[in-house]
């Protein structure tokens, strides 16, 4: 379990838990979790291992000093009445595959679209709030229409669909009741969409996605706050400033003049800077993750070109483990060290992890023009991979390696997470304090 950063004066509970990333989160932001939910067995090994407990049959809330209940099972199994009026904010990530771009693309017609079952906890639970993550894919013109369903499904989810009926016919009757309930109904929600990208929120991760949040619509909420409090915070053209300036590399002191001189030749068809990004933090890179800077975490060590052997040496940090076979060609390009991190994704058509190869600064004899050098590349490891997810070093993953990096690209990087988690708390803590 997490360490506590903040007083636990809210309540959560997690759907879809996955490997913890959200949930990690949303305790940071000042919530004890009444309840996490999750199906895979490696995810449930990963959540024990970090503190919670299974929760048996007795349906109950558990006191404030008492380990996170976990109950291992199909969500639509899970019942929830017992929590209505406790619950502060429902969070969750329902399974994407139906959404991906990289995923089978069915859409509503998938059988692991979960939403639903969101939309049948908040109706068991009543939470005051809601934030619910999803892939970019759910923007594709082809399922845009769907999409607004959802979010026309999350505003008034007591409004159930009829079991014979079309989701456009259900949506017919949610457009019409958008006119005729009263806002301020405690079983209507008031729903905010955000498109975002981890990489603007200082996760070293390029990571496009869907964050929507809702407040109950009788709470009387300022907006206003909930917009601030999830403004971007860092740039890609901060990001390129701090390197012409050199102020990046000064936080890289060990980097080899040829390695710089090579990123800065690559810098020159970038983005043009603008004064206007002075606001901003430079983009975190994957350089920056492995180096623990601003996460307060120790420079993970290199991963030397003979350990490229699936074993765990007892003076590597736990999982930071090197594995052979790294490939690039066209299509597959590697992630750069001065960059966020590429998508680390959970494998859907492949190997989990199998597209996270990084290059290194480590020069070799090659084929290629005009120096005759290149760069080796190798896997990244699941530590550094969980870094790039913003999981702290002492969160333990179960499972083999495979699983452990499906859960990290299924998962919410933390610190995404906790910037959503905390304009949350901070809505409902104005609700209270104007009360």
């Amino acid at each position: 379990m997490p360490d506590e950063r903040t007083p636990m004066r809210r309540k959560s509970v997690e759907l879809f838990a996955g490997g913890g990333g959200l949930a990690m989160a949303v305790h940071r932001a000042g919530f004890r979790p009444l309840l996490l939910n999750e199906y895979v067995k490696h995810a449930c090994d990963t959540l024990e291992a970090n503190g919670a407990v299974p929760r048996g049959e007795e349906e109950r809330i558990p006191g404030e000093d008492e380990p996170w209940p976990l109950v291992q099972g199909d969500v639509r199994d899970l019942k929830m009445g017992y929590l209505q009026g406790e619950v502060d904010l429902l969070a969750g990530g329902p399974p994407c595959q139906p959404f991906s771009l990289g995923g089978v693309a069915k859409g509503d017609e998938d059988k692991r679209n979960m939403f639903p079952e969101m939309f049948r906890a908040i109706r068991e639970i009543q939470p005051k709030a809601v934030i619910c993550e999803n892939v970019r894919g759910l923007l594709r013109p082809s399922f845009k229409p769907y999409f607004d369903y959802i979010l026309r499904e999350l505003e008034f989810p007591f409004e159930e669909r009829d079991p014979e009926a079309s989701w456009l016919q259900h949506d017919a009757i949610l457009k019409a009741k958008q006119e005729q309930t009263k806002a301020a109904s405690h079983e209507r929600y008031r729903v905010y969409k955000f498109e975002v990208n981890a990489a603007d929120y200082g996760v070293p991760q390029i990571r496009n996605r869907v964050i929507i949040v809702a407040f109950r619509g009788d709470l009387d909420i300022d907006e206003t706050i909930l917009r601030d409090a999830v403004k971007a915070t860092h740039s890609e053209r901060a990001l390129r400033q701090s390197l012409i300036s050199g102020e990046y590399w000064a936080r890289h002191p060990k980097v080899a003049k040829h390695v710089r001189d090579h990123v800065m030749a690559g810098l020159q068809d970038e983005i043009p800077l603008g004064d206007e990004e002075s606001e901003f933090k430079p983009w975190r890179t994957l350089r920056d993750a492995i180096a623990g800077l601003d996460n307060d975490e120790k420079p993970l060590p290199a991963v030397s070109w003979d350990r490229l052997d699936r074993v765990q040496y007892d003076d590597m940090p736990i999982d930071h483990v090197g594995w052979p076979d790294g490939r690039i060609y066209p299509g597959h390009t590697p992630n750069l060290l001065d960059r966020p991190a590429k998508t680390v994704k959970a494998g859907v058509h492949g190997v989990p992890g199998g597209e996270s190869v990084m290059l290194t600064d480590t020069r070799i004899t090659g084929p290629r023009p005009p120096s005759g050098l290149r760069y080796r590349h190798r896997y990244m490891t699941v530590r550094e991979a969980a870094r790039v997810m913003t999981f702290p070093d002492s969160w333990k993953l179960s499972g083999p390696r495979g699983e452990k990096m499906r859960q990290l690209g299924n998962a919410v990087p933390v610190l995404l997470g906790e910037v959503f988690a905390d304009a949350v708390a901070k809505v409902l803590d104005d609700v209270e304090n104007r009360a």
